[in-house]
């Protein structure tokens, strides 16, 4: 049964009221999963730790090559963000895809990650942009990958029963570097996706320098296409090595067969579309051409 509701003021006094609680507590930040689940008898926590107060929480910063998202950016936030629609427009177009406005409003990209599930959009593109969260305990802070965080279907590695994730922390693209969002889902509905595709790439003269193609969901978190990462990798831009790529993703997924998402065989096909649009957008991006 919940008996107290606390508004800390600090990370280290967040952490303070998780140890009181001995487990017992939960953090809250923008609330759109933690409620649902308290609603729905998933959770019964004592406390809920409102984090929204922590001022430094809600800042999107540029430092040096890289861009710092702290705990409480909203979706909104980071879609409508001038430096993330520069910087990290993979980020922005996923945003912009999460749930209703309401949600966007109020829920937040750390939220979408400590979730864990396997196709959150935002936390599909933070895997692309090889994003490092930032997570505090009273021993200290240290800095983990977003993709390594995932334990299984809606379990996150950080506990937080006693952590907390203070930042995401991802390189800001440069010139010759693109990325790109594609997503599929029910029309008109505001369920997670069926499909989605986050890409992120990096051109030298006319070739591709690197790439990092993440799709979701077909595994227990978001997955890495690795053998169309490594076709790309050195080779040079053209429709026939992108489609090659797109094919190779095709034959790596593994989703499964879905009621509510569709058959396993219709979605591997639609994944191809979806590697292959998002690599020509991309390239585009980064000053490519096809």
């Amino acid at each position: 049964m919940l008996k107290d509701y606390l508004l800390p003021a600090s990370v280290d006094e967040a952490l303070q009221n998780l140890q009181a609680y001995s487990g017992k507590a939960a953090i809250i930040a923008g609330g759109t999963d933690i409620m649902v689940n308290m609603a729905e008898g998933k959770v019964s926590p004592e406390a809920l730790i409102d984090i929204s107060r922590i001022g430094e929480f809600k800042q999107i910063e540029e430092e040096g090559e890289f861009i710092k998202l702290g705990a409480g950016v909203t979706h909104t936030q980071a879609a409508r963000s001038p430096l993330i629609r520069e910087k990290a427009l993979v980020l922005a177009q996923a945003c912009r895809e999460v749930g209703s406005l309401q949600i966007r409003n109020v829920g937040t990209l750390v939220g979408n990650v400590v979730s864990a599930q396997p196709a959150a959009d935002a936390a599909v593109a933070l895997v692309a942009l090889e994003a490092i969260a930032e997570i505090a305990d009273l021993q200290g802070k240290r800095e983990e990958p977003v993709e390594e965080l995932y334990a299984g279907i809606g379990a996150c590695k950080v506990d937080c029963r006693s952590q907390l994730v203070t930042a995401l922390r991802f390189k800001a693209l440069s010139p010759n570097q693109g990325s790109a969002f594609k997503r599929l889902a029910k029309r008109k509905a505001l369920a997670l996706p069926m499909l989605n595709v986050a890409v992120v790439l990096s051109l030298k003269e006319g070739a591709f320098e690197w790439v990092r193609i993440v799709m979701a969901p077909v595994g227990p978190g978001p997955v890495r296409a690795t053998a169309s990462e490594n076709i790309l990798a050195g080779a040079s831009v053209s429709p026939e090595i992108i489609e090659k790529a797109a094919a190779a993703a095709r034959e790596q997924a593994a989703p499964r067969d879905s009621a509510l998402r569709g058959s396993a065989a219709y979605r591997r096909d639609v994944l191809k579309v979806l590697v292959r649009r998002a690599l020509q957008d991309a390239v585009s991006q980064a000053g490519g051409s096809l």
